[in-house]
């Protein structure tokens, strides 16, 4: 149940920093508020995850795989230019993930 947690955990973190762009630099209310609770949420339920996934699988798969999300969210709906060496690096931070968790915290 808890990798259940920590998806939803990317997930919202994920919406958390999308909110932060659409916020324009908090002077847009609404999406400075859901922010806020997306971060919230967020964090709650990285916390609930950790009871049963070790701190430094769960962390380094919650910040690794929410950049990764963020990083192709900005390209596909903020337009940001893609270039090779930010899809390489997207793909690392990706191999890094695959890599802690086939190391396991078993």
């Amino acid at each position: 149940m808890g990798w259940v947690y920590l998806v939803v955990a990317i997930v919202l973190e994920v919406s958390g920093t999308t909110c932060m762009k659409l916020s324009d630099g908090f002077t847009r209310v609404v999406p400075s508020v859901l922010m806020f609770v997306f971060y919230l949420l967020s964090i709650s339920s990285v916390a609930v995850a950790l009871k049963t996934i070790g701190v430094g699988v769960a962390y380094a798969i919650w910040s690794g795989l929410g950049t990764a999300l963020i990083a192709a969210i900005g390209i596909f709906a903020f337009r940001e230019p893609v270039t090779a060496l930010k899809l390489f690096s997207i793909a690392l931070i990706i191999a890094g993930v695959v890599g802690l968790n086939l190391g396991g915290s078993h």
